[in-house]
Formats: C-alpha cells, structure tokens, sequence
C-alpha cells in the first residue's frame, strides 16, 4: 500500500505537470459551470417564493449543486487522459517498469482530485462575488470541498477503468455522455427534492451525485445534522472503493491482454 501510494504520488505529478503546460484548460473546463451558476441563477431566482421553499436566495441553493457537478464532469472525462496514454504506448512502458500497478491509476485520480479542489476554490470565490452566502461557515465550505472529491476521485477512477476496458474515444465519449446528464437532472442540483416528481425522488435516492450535492448543501446551508452529512459521506467512500476495485481490475485485464 505504501508502495502504491508513493508511486501514485510520482504518477499525479507527471499529470500536474503535463497540465501546468496547458493551465488553459481548467479556465475552459470553467465555463459551463460558471454559465449554470450565473445564467441559471437569474433564471430561476424566483424559485425561492414557492412556499417552504429552503432559502431565500436561489443562489445560495445553487451553488453547492454547481461545484459537485463541476467535479463530476470533470472528472468523468478523466479516462480520456488514459486513453492517450494507451495510444502513445506510455502505459505499455508504464507495465513494464517496477511502478506499482495501482499507481497508473491512482495517480490519475489524485491529480483529478487537486484540480477539483482548485475548480472548487475558484466557484466559490465567485459565488461570494455574486452574492453567495455559506451559513454553515467554514466547516460547511470544507464539508462540501470533501464531497466534491469524493465523488470525482470515485468517477475518476471509473473512468479510468472503462477506458482501459473500451480503449476507444469514441465510445467512452458516447458511453459518459449517455449517463451524464441523466444523473444530473435525477438530483437536486437545480431544485428542491419535494418540487420534483415522486419517481424521481425515488431515483435521486440512489443517485451518487445526489448523495454528494444534499451532505454539501446541508453543511453548507443549514451547518448541522452531521449525522445524515455521515451517512452521505460513509456511502460515497463505499462507491469510491468499488469504482477503485473496478479500476485495478482494469489495469490486470489490460496488461493480460498486451
């Protein structure tokens, strides 16, 4: 295990590296979060005068929906870096030298985890700019910074293990972008759980996304009932140890194969 993890740890800097050449790409990777939370924002702001609707500003209901759903877009096209590797041999190499096998994806997923938390930071400082406020303070905010890691480490790693098992662009795009929106508008991202139809109550139920986005609005928001904040958290370290599982058997299948 420490093996792994000090390799993991050589392997995330290789990524950071390779990213510090294009720190373009976080800015661009901004875009559409930033799009949701300031378009959306004004669209629905009247939202909030339904009655027992949960805050008096929209955008305070927003935001935490918007920085979980950064880190799982984002993280969910993490299996595209993994394809280029494949495509270029570096992971052909990579088997062949004495790194430890968990690293060629951990290391991916731990890069994938400082970026969410620099995304994360940079929504944040943004929602303040437009009016955002955190009740829950500073432990609510670092609540939903742990959410949002959890979730993009555990699609990450999901990621990562599809394209070893696919190893074509074209039918990881095909095959995220299938799930990708489905999950998200099955969620409280963008409205409360009791506005929604009972089907999809039901569903967001067993939504991931959702887990992350209801423990992060409810440290963020109302700053209490650590116990449901728990049980949310314990349930997304189970999904991020599947998606992990997943993801090492992955790489074994891989290097069978070559």
């Amino acid at each position: 295990m420490a093996l792994a993890l000090r390799h993991g740890t050589y392997m995330m800097w290789r990524e950071l590296l390779a990213l510090w050449r294009q720190p373009w790409w976080i800015a661009v990777t901004l875009m559409q979060p930033i799009i949701w939370l300031l378009l959306f924002g004004e669209l629905f702001q009247s939202v909030v005068e339904i009655p027992g609707f949960e805050t008096s500003s929209y955008v305070d209901f927003l935001v935490p929906g918007v920085i979980i759903m950064t880190a799982f877009f984002g993280a969910s096209w993490g299996g595209m870096g993994m394809i280029e590797d494949l495509n270029r041999g570096v992971t052909d190499r990579l088997l062949v030298s004495p790194l430890a096998r968990a690293a060629l994806v951990a290391g991916k997923v731990m890069q994938s985890a400082v970026v969410i938390l620099v995304q994360s930071l940079i929504m944040i400082a943004l929602a303040l700019i437009i009016g955002a406020s955190f009740p829950g303070g500073v432990d609510g905010v670092l609540v939903m910074l742990v959410m949002a890691v959890l979730l993009g480490c555990s699609v990450g790693a999901l990621s990562n293990g599809l394209a070893l098992y696919i190893r074509k662009e074209e039918s990881l795009i095909a095959l995220l972008s299938a799930v990708q929106l489905p999950l998200t508008f099955i969620s409280t991202a963008f409205m409360q759980k009791d506005l929604i139809p009972g089907w999809m109550q039901t569903a967001a139920d067993f939504n991931p996304l959702n887990w992350a986005i209801e423990a992060s609005r409810t440290a963020v928001l109302e700053g209490g009932d650590w116990g449901f904040i728990a049980a949310r958290a314990g349930l997304l370290v189970v999904v991020l140890l599947l998606c992990g599982w997943f993801a090492l058997r992955a790489v074994g299948a891989y290097q069978r194969s070559v």
